[in-house]
């Protein structure tokens, strides 16, 4: 009787379901679209505008305004950890054979190093045509190290190139989200996510709750959104009072050679696996510039993981496929900072004068593929990986760095640009590699089309298979994948997720093979 209840609601003893919160109602019309000026990322550009010019007209001013522009991004990084969390959990959770999940996680691993690769032997190829330190002859035992260059060079010069395997178990179930900790918060939800998974029915009110707390976080989201324009101008007048133009112009080639070869690789590279998958690296970009000017105003790409992930959904890509590449991605794909890194070390070495064979620079990438994972999600990320990696080679004086610390800040917003790209092309192409990337529904909505959620479309499966109606992949993953119904173009990058909705169709399915089980059952029981 046991097997047979649970098959009454088309789950197996191993499957975990969730409540039906759907109403019955039918999918709302498309919202109109707003006008420019109500959008988001007008005001979003606007502010970015207005804090230059205070920055760099009235210095002291804009430095006042440094408490807004990092109060925004603390408040949104709050909700990053928990985000990811209920994301992970839901998408392991809700799936029927977690054979795939891992799977897709060594695929989207295998993709991340080979981008991360590519990225950083475009940086070495950049540096070593035009040789931007040749000239400088710096004297790195002269150099100081003071303030908070000092702090970050010390604390990568005592990091191991290991340390980011054994850093990824939490000490406490607490710990990785009082600290902020992205990859420990990732080990955490895949673990949980499993056992939830693995409890079967046991865990289905717990799933249930999760998908609750995951609508609930999106919606405070929402509400710290709408100070966005207020953080961008915050944090842009901020960078520009205090270092100033003269910043920019000292190093402006080393800048002007990072934002070339950054926008080569996404043009290129990225644009180049778009265009396998028959799809348009501009209008994806086009697609996402609510979350692209954000980034740009905050120099941090961690305010804009909502969005990506809510618009990767409704363009069709798998709740479980978002929920573990695009936060995985965000420590381990990191193709900015892969640009970054070889730059500027290479360049270290060209103004100390210290001579590099090809080959003490491959080596220098393998170390560096091992390093840049054990600065991910810490503050000054990139600089704790640089200084490790010189560290550990031990041919390039780590003091160097203290050559470009005072154009970090300008090619932060570049680093964050790039990794938001990369990461969202991964997920795609994952998606892609995994056989489940609806390409025409994902080009309908780069192109800017009214496309309705993904569930009202999912009746039949993708690539021709039909989705079989009360079965845990149709029922349950269709309808919590779809859950983040799209804003109209100009709301704000953190949408509130919508109630998972089931078509018609699916419905009537699922109640006429219910009524069918009962009759059968009448009749046993009366024989």
């Amino acid at each position: 009787m046991r097997s047979t209840a649970f098959s009454h609601y088309g789950l197996s003893n191993n499957e975990v379901g969730t409540m039906d919160h759907s109403t019955g109602a039918t999918v709302r019309p498309p919202a109109a679209r707003k006008r420019w000026y109500r959008q988001l990322y007008f005001w979003v550009l606007v502010a970015i505008a207005i804090g230059i010019l205070v920055g760099w007209l009235a210095p002291d001013t804009g430095q006042a305004m440094q408490p807004i522009g990092t109060t925004f991004v603390e408040a949104m990084k709050m909700l990053i950890g928990p985000i990811v969390f209920l994301t992970i959990v839901g998408g392991i959770a809700s799936v029927a054979d977690l054979k795939k999940v891992g799977v897709t996680g060594l695929k989207a691993l295998g993709y991340f190093q080979i981008g991360t690769i590519c990225a950083m032997l475009m940086g070495l190829v950049a540096i070593n045509v035009f040789r931007l330190g040749d000239g400088v002859n710096a004297d790195a035992s002269k150099i100081e190290t003071t303030g908070t260059a000092a702090e970050l060079i010390e604390k990568g010069q005592n990091q191991q190139w290991w340390e980011f395997l054994t850093h990824i178990i939490p000490g406490s179930v607490a710990e990785p989200f009082v600290e902020g900790d992205i990859l420990q918060i990732i080990f955490m939800a895949v673990v949980f996510g499993i056992a939830l998974n693995a409890v079967g029915k046991v865990g289905a009110p717990i799933l249930d709750v999760v998908q609750r707390l995951t609508k609930v976080i999106f919606k405070v989201l929402n509400f710290i959104m709408k100070a966005a324009p207020l953080g961008a101008f915050g944090a842009m007048a901020f960078a520009v009072g205090k270092y100033g133009v003269e910043t920019l112009s000292s190093l402006g080639w080393l800048i002007l050679l990072f934002y070339g070869t950054s926008i080569v690789f996404v043009v290129v590279v990225l644009g180049g696996v778009m265009a396998f998958l028959k799809l348009n690296i501009f209008k994806m970009l086009k697609h996402f510039k609510e979350e692209l000017l954000l980034i740009l105003g905050t120099s941090t790409a961690e305010p804009a993981l909502p969005g990506l992930m809510r618009k990767l959904e409704h363009a069709g890509v798998k709740k479980e496929t978002v929920g573990l590449v695009v936060p995985t991605g965000y420590s381990f794909n990191l193709d900015g900072a892969a640009i970054y890194l070889s730059l500027a070390a290479v360049y270290i070495a060209q103004a100390t004068n210290t001579d590099l064979t090809i080959g003490q620079q491959l080596g220098m990438l393998a170390v560096m593929l091992l390093t840049s994972k054990g600065a991910a999600g810490v503050a000054g990320g990139g600089f704790i990986a640089l200084t490790a990696t010189l560290s550990t080679l031990g041919t390039i004086p780590a003091a160097g760095i203290m050559l470009i610390f005072g154009i970090d800040k300008f090619m932060s917003e570049c680093r964050a640009l790039v990794n938001f790209c990369g990461n969202a092309v991964a997920t795609l192409f994952i998606a892609w590699w995994d056989k489940s990337l609806d390409v025409d529904r994902v080009r309908r909505v780069f192109n800017g089309e009214d496309v309705p959620p993904a569930a009202v479309e999912s009746a039949e499966g993708l690539h021709g298979t039909e989705a079989v109606p009360g079965t845990q992949e149709s029922s349950t993953q269709a309808g919590v994948a779809a859950a983040y119904v799209p804003a109209s173009d100009g709301e704000s990058a953190a949408q509130v997720p919508a109630a998972p909705v089931h078509s018609a169709q699916e419905r009537g399915a699922r109640t006429n093979a219910a009524d069918g089980r009962d009759e059968e059952l009448a009749e046993a029981t009366a024989r």
